[in-house]
């Protein structure tokens, strides 16, 4: 029942969002294609690091989109919950039906609980994360944009992920598994523009257990992104390739 009205929640809070402002927006269909890997790895019984990377690409992979890198401590509570603090760097750069005036740089600081629970056959994934960023939008320097002064944001955001074995009743190594999310992202706080709801990111994905490694994934993300004008709003079709690992530095700095 959890799992059901969670779902509900999501999709009824995407669809009343669209619903509402559709008529007043401009839209932009984009296709890009996103490289990823999320690493979480233990260095002691409750301490952690949090290693990522992602190389987007728009025109699937004709034109540079964004490079991120992500990383943090991780505090594991117990086998179910951990939290995080760190700092996040990407760097925009032109692209799509709606790009920016130039290449810019932002930077966040982030902090994060996670929580894991398992309902039956399906493995439940709950994040509720907060982002300081600072961001140095373009500004017209005599005939050219350049990054101006970094403007300062708040974002929210909040992704329920649920996962399902293709065969079997848990996710084991070698075995092949479904996998789903819809994240949320809000802005709030000062330097809110004109609309505080700042994207939806719907996913879809097949993926594989790979022993000690991790989890691979390839999958599609439908990522629909409200400009800060409140009039445009972007559309971007997303094939996803990501590798997602556990593998325990702790553990293996002992054998």
């Amino acid at each position: 029942m959890k799992l059901f009205f969670t779902v509900c929640i999501c999709l009824f809070l995407q669809i009343t969002i669209l619903a509402q402002t559709a008529p007043l927006h401009t839209y932009a269909d984009n296709n890009n294609a996103w490289l990823m890997y999320f690493g979480d790895h233990k260095i002691s019984n409750n301490w952690g690091v949090h290693l990522e990377a992602q190389w987007r690409r728009n025109g699937f992979i004709t034109n540079p989109q964004q490079l991120l890198f992500r990383t943090g401590i991780n505090y594991y509570i117990n086998a179910q919950v951990f939290t995080t603090v760190g700092y996040c760097f990407v760097e925009t750069n032109p692209h799509g039906g709606f790009p920016v005036k130039s290449s810019f740089p932002e930077s966040r600081f982030w902090e994060q609980i996670q929580i894991k629970t398992q309902l039956n056959r399906f493995e439940w994934v709950s994040r509720f994360r907060l982002e300081q960023r600072f961001s140095k939008l373009p500004v017209l320097n005599i005939a050219t944009y350049e990054p101006g002064d970094a403007v300062y944001t708040n974002r929210f955001r909040l992704l329920n992920r649920f996962s399902c074995p293709l065969k079997g009743k848990t996710i084991v190594d070698k075995s092949f598994f479904l996998s789903a999310y819809d994240e949320m992202l809000v802005n709030f706080g000062d330097n809110v523009a004109a609309n505080a709801f700042d994207q939806n990111r719907a996913y879809i994905a097949l993926g594989y257990k790979i022993p000690k490694l991790g989890r691979f994934e390839l999958g599609y993300m439908l990522q629909t992104i409200f400009k800060p004008d409140g009039i445009k709003v972007e559309r971007n079709h997303n094939i996803q390739v990501g590798l997602i690992s556990t593998l325990d530095f702790y553990k293996n700095n002992n054998n």
